[in-house]
């Protein structure tokens, strides 16, 4: 019984970057996708900043959240057999990035989200890949001073 939930555990993770290697079209081509990867149910799908969101019954038959970066396909899963990256690693990754002054970092399922000033000194709030660092959207943001 371990054995298949690891293989299945893994057909989700390392089949999610082969079926997800292209732009996602909407909600069908969501739900499609991340059935095919292997997830047994899907449902509460919305866009919100940049990222496609999910709730999807995992292989341990609980459900959870999940998201589906909108350009790439990739799937952002906390609950999946990819490490996330700690609030230290993200920061670094962040700053070498161009962006300074980060802070307010606030991991969602597998989602970094903080606040920064980009290149030109703006304050600006990005949503971070929690799997590999890479900043997946930039909006301009106003701080409460």
């Amino acid at each position: 019984m371990k054995l298949s939930t690891l293989a299945l555990a893994l057909a989700i993770t390392f089949g999610a970057s082969a079926a997800f290697a292209q732009a996602v079209a909407g909600p069908a081509d969501i739900e499609k996708r991340l059935v095919a990867a292997g997830y047994s149910e899907v449902r509460d799908i919305e866009f919100d900043d940049g990222l496609w969101e999910a709730e999807v019954r995992g292989a341990d038959g609980r459900w959870h959240d999940v998201a589906v970066h909108a350009d790439s396909g990739e799937v952002l899963d906390d609950r999946g057999p990819r490490a996330l990256l700690s609030a230290a690693e993200v920061v670094k990754r962040i700053e070498a990035a161009g962006y300074t002054q980060v802070h307010d970092l606030d991991l969602d399922d597998a989602v970094w989200e903080a606040d920064a000033l980009d290149a030109k000194g703006e304050r600006v709030e990005l949503r971070i890949n929690g799997h590999t660092g890479a900043v997946m959207s930039v909006e301009s943001e106003r701080w409460d001073d």
